[in-house]
């Protein structure tokens, strides 16, 4: 599984990491249609998990899905390698005008946009099949399980670096057809990595076929049953003895004193006419859980905004700085963007080796810290990364000043001066990807295992989409109040700075709310029993605190 991750990601990065140079290069469109078009094929890539969670949670399970993604996402690669390899899919040149038509940019659109939906029904799916591997009901294996998403990102960040460090290279140094045949070598290798597997790999039921009937029956009842006085002790409403669970090798999770007004739909049915069976507490509250997580998954989208920002605005930013390495070596813009992920690589072990034992001697938490609290350290360190962001651009304003550069000469000004913005959010990624990935998959009830996870690929569709709009709105803006856009193609004649200023204050107020709404998110309660299903061990809290309702 890790090698499958490490070489799924090196395929996919090696397309999503300079796509935003292939369209402004290869198929000569406008900087800002490029990073609008970049933003919205990788949201696509981000949202489709939906669609793949939904699938395996109801329909093949985890390995079925996962197995039909894969060949989904080699069609996609197989259709790009040729429109970048074959003449007759490149864009023609007419007196230095050189436009992709209709039928290349169409192949191209259904290339990248297969990648995007095979790669987004892998993305929950690898991901929980592998935390399935361990067994929350042996203790062993459950401390071994909260490394697991630490190590999953590791695993991810490697394939990453490998593609923006190298495949970039190639890419701009020898063409596109050969960078991106190599990407689908990559995924051809996750392919067989993943199926090498087959024998030794754990699978879990999907304990039903209708989580979606159920998830919208606990609504309806609830209204049904508005008119009726709701008992003020939880334990008169409808729930089925714990016996039922275990027998049934499911968890019971308890009541919790949030969205109150769900708990009328487990109203015994001595207080309703009979005709329809009340549901149960775990029923109402695994709705309340996903409510719960709603309410987290509406806080993160500005932070996933950076994500956007660190593969568009940033190469292209890039771009116009010197960035020769002796006489026979520029770096390519994109392979700066590494420096995240170096740090990501850097950073991760020393968190979980260090860093999460520390914290579990001072806090007694055995995560180290609760994870809504390794998110808000993330997100304190993007708003820092804002700041630095707006303080380097204007200074690399400046020196356009100072030294005088027209048009879009190089900025005679190091490409190393953006390297403290990519460490800082690779630091901040330590905290946000393995936790986001881990909160949502930790807090999703036990049946919707792959949703939960679908959760945190959505917040960065939801980031890459918001992007778009956001980088619309001020262009749109700016071009109507200054008649020159912020954000033009001339990068030596634009106002990013705004644009970072702009991302600076938005994430700081959403820091605000998000440390606000952790203080009282109540954590999802339920029982442990034994694997065999025989004894109880504890009913336990998922986490120690229980905020206010």
């Amino acid at each position: 599984m890790a090698a499958n991750q490490t070489f799924e990601r090196f395929a996919y990065f090696g397309v999503s990491a300079n796509l935003v140079i292939y369209m402004t290069s290869e198929l000569h469109k406008d900087m800002v249609s490029s990073v609008t078009s970049v933003n919205n094929w990788s949201g696509t890539a981000w949202i489709t998990p939906v669609l793949g969670a939904y699938i395996a949670d109801s329909y093949l399970g985890r390995f079925w899905t996962i197995t039909f993604a894969l060949l989904i996402n080699a069609t996609g690669m197989v259709l790009l390698v040729l429109t970048a390899t074959l003449e007759c899919f490149k864009p023609t040149c007419k007196n230095e005008i050189c436009k992709a038509s209709t039928t290349q940019l169409t192949l191209f659109y259904l290339s990248i946009y297969t990648i995007a939906l095979g790669s987004g029904m892998l993305k929950p799916n690898l991901s929980t099949f592998g935390a399935d591997q361990f067994d929350d009901f042996r203790p062993e294996e459950r401390v071994l399980k909260v490394s697991f998403f630490n190590w999953w990102t590791f695993n991810t960040a490697c394939g990453t670096l490998a593609a923006t460090m190298f495949l970039v290279y190639i890419q701009e140094r020898f063409g596109w057809g050969l960078g991106y045949g190599v990407s689908a070598i990559g995924f051809l290798l996750a392919t067989v990595s993943f199926f090498t597997g087959v024998p030794i790999y754990r699978h879990k039921s999907r304990m039903g076929e209708s989580h979606a009937k159920e998830f919208f029956r606990v609504p309806v009842v609830a209204f049904r049953n508005r008119k009726l006085h709701l008992p003020s002790n939880p334990s008169e409403l409808h729930e089925f003895a714990l016996e039922h669970y275990i027998a049934a090798g499911r968890r019971q999770i308890y009541h919790t004193p949030r969205f109150r007004l769900l708990d009328k739909a487990a109203i015994k049915a001595s207080k309703t006419d009979g005709s329809n069976p009340p549901c149960t507490v775990t029923q109402v509250e695994t709705n309340k859980v996903v409510l719960g997580m709603i309410g987290i998954w509406l806080l993160i989208i500005i932070p996933s905004n950076f994500w956007a920002v660190e593969v568009t605005m940033f190469i292209k930013q890039g771009t116009t700085m010197e960035r020769n390495l002796g006489p026979n070596f520029q770096i390519p813009a994109a392979s700066l963007w590494s420096f995240v992920v170096v740090t990501i690589l850097i950073c991760l072990p020393i968190y979980d080796f260090y860093f999460v034992p520390f914290m579990r001697r001072r806090t007694g938490h055995h995560r180290g810290l609760k994870m809504l609290h390794r998110l808000a350290i993330g997100f304190s360190i993007q708003v820092l990364a804002a700041a630095v962001m707006y303080g380097v651009e204007i200074r690399r304003m400046a020196v356009i000043r100072e030294k005088d550069v027209t048009g879009e000469e190089v900025v005679p000004m190091t490409i190393f001066w953006l390297l403290p913005q990519h460490v800082l959010l690779g630091l901040a990624n330590t905290f946000l990807m393995g936790g986001l990935l881990e909160f949502f998959y930790d807090q999703s009830p036990e049946q919707m295992k792959v949703l939960g996870t679908a959760f945190y690929t959505s917040t960065v569709a939801a980031g890459k989409y918001s992007n778009s709009l956001l980088v619309s709105i001020i262009d749109k803006f700016s071009t109507k109040i200054t008649g020159k856009s912020w954000l033009g193609n001339n990068m030596n004649d634009t106002h990013i700075d705004y644009y970072y200023a702009l991302l600076f204050l938005i994430s700081a107020l959403n820091l605000c709310l998000f440390l606000r709404a952790q203080r009282r998110y109540i954590y999802k309660k339920e029982n442990e029993i034994q694997v065999n299903g025989i004894q109880i061990l504890k009913a336990e809290e998922t986490e120690s605190h229980v905020g206010k309702a």
